[in-house]
């Protein structure tokens, strides 16, 4: 018998998931409530564990019960044994009825609100016991989001400064920035507007040490200017949004936004030429991670949706 085969004759689920409950819990007597058997089936199972494995895997402490370096170690990836059998029950499920699924994904703020919200709304009208958890972030939060499995993948702006080794990664489109302003905003209606004649103005954008906000520096300075002083510094888009509605504010916002807003939308791009510095979004997920058919069908329906933006 082959050593993989051996240390699964040693290893059962029911074993590990009660492993993780003591972990997550603490405790063993709460991990017990927890999955409603009694405290020495638990005590047992470790034990069980502990001997074919030939480790400690517990350890008492003042703060009750801890893993130690080999149960940190097999709880881990015990974890990720239990979000692929999740995975691949509600893979059977949908192959079975492809009008239901769950999908959990990323995205950032402004990908949420400009081209995940369109698609949930034609999905779920298609088949509406489709249930869908969208987590959004900035990228770093994201890939902390895939690598620990919590969502499929993720859908962002991909910049330099985060790497991505373990993930697969696919462009959709390439996207540049727009100085942008509220519908009664004077300087939309003006022609000829080169950036330097708006430094002066009230601009609401994110800090600038933040990825986006040096990104927003980084526009300003390819165009020969000093990135503004900000009246208004916040990563919050409901205020970013209220405040431009009032017709005294500009921000900087990727093009993508003003492309896909549609006619109700109540912001206008002020008409002036910034350097095109192109900025790739992108689909991330880990790298040999098979997707969900319902991960498939809604990054299908985001390729169609990004098509005319940009060539890839």
């Amino acid at each position: 018998m082959d050593p993989a085969a051996r240390r699964g004759q040693r290893l059962r689920l029911r074993d590990l998931r009660i492993l993780l409950a003591v972990v997550q819990a603490g405790s063993m007597a709460k991990a017990a409530q927890a999955l409603a058997i009694s405290q020495p089936a638990v005590s047992k199972a470790i034990a069980d564990m502990e001997y074919g494995l030939g480790v400690q895997l517990l350890q008492r402490s003042s703060r009750g019960v801890e893993p130690t370096r080999y149960g940190a170690a097999l709880a881990r990836r015990g974890q990720v044994v239990f979000n692929e059998l999740n995975q691949g029950m509600k893979e059977i499920e949908h192959l079975a009825d492809p009008t239901v699924g769950e999908l959990r994904m990323g995205t950032t703020d402004p990908i949420a609100a400009s081209i995940v919200a369109p698609i949930i709304e034609t999905l779920q009208q298609q088949h509406p016991r489709v249930a869908l958890h969208v987590a959004t972030g900035d990228l770093s939060t994201l890939l902390f989001q895939v690598a620990a499995r919590e969502v499929e993948f993720a859908v962002s702006r991909l910049n330099e400064e985060v790497a991505l080794q373990g993930m697969a990664v696919e462009v959709l489109f390439h996207d540049a920035y727009v100085v942008v302003a509220g519908a009664q905003n004077p300087w939309v209606r003006r022609r000829g507007v080169e950036l330097a004649q708006l430094l002066g103005e009230a601009w609401v954008m994110p800090p600038y040490d933040t990825v986006q906000g040096r990104q927003n520096a980084a526009a300003f300075r390819a165009s020969g200017v000093e990135p503004p002083r900000q009246a208004v510094a916040t990563l919050s888009l409901n205020l970013r949004n209220t405040l431009l509605a009032t017709g005294r504010y500009l921000t900087m916002l990727p093009g993508f936004t003003l492309a896909l807003a549609g006619k109700p939308s109540l912001l206008r791009a002020v008409p002036l030429a910034l350097p095109q510095i192109q900025r790739p979004i992108g689909i991330v997920r880990l790298e040999g991670r098979a997707l969900s058919p319902l991960g498939e069908l809604f990054i299908a329906r985001m390729r169609a949706a990004t098509k005319g933006l940009t060539a890839r």
